[in-house]
């Protein structure tokens, strides 16, 4: 069964930086576009960064710049590195994965999404 869980959530003061992990089990990832989406309560998730199996990237213009994911097939590992936190980017954090193998399209999203494999998500909380 593919399972995703996703770690390294937590609280931290604006202008500081976290690091989410993404643990893929039950499925062969390295031909998936992986993807991190948040949502915040209230409103839609959202896309913020997606990558597929030959590493191409695309990020939401809200984290360009100071997102950057990645991946390491070896350890079936996404993540997430976040720099020059904001409040805004207060939100519950998803990793996900669309199996299909059909890349990445624009603006944080995988070409085919809604991705069909979800991890239970992360909480982050940035201070001002």
């Amino acid at each position: 069964q593919a399972r995703l869980a996703e770690f390294g959530g937590g609280s931290v003061q604006a202008g500081g930086s976290l690091r989410l992990s993404c643990e893929a089990s039950g499925y062969n990832y390295r031909g998936a576009c992986m993807a991190w989406y948040r949502q915040i309560p209230g409103k839609e998730r959202e896309g913020i960064a997606a990558i597929d199996s030959d590493d191409d990237t695309t990020y939401a213009n809200s984290v360009k710049g100071r997102f950057t994911i990645s991946k390491d097939n070896a350890k079936n590992t996404l993540y997430l590195q976040m720099n020059s936190l904001k409040p805004e980017d207060t939100a519950m954090y998803y990793c996900a994965a669309d199996t299909g193998n059909y890349g990445v399209g624009s603006g944080g999203y995988c070409y085919n999404s809604p991705p069909d494999v979800w991890g239970q998500g992360t909480q982050v909380t940035v201070s001002s």
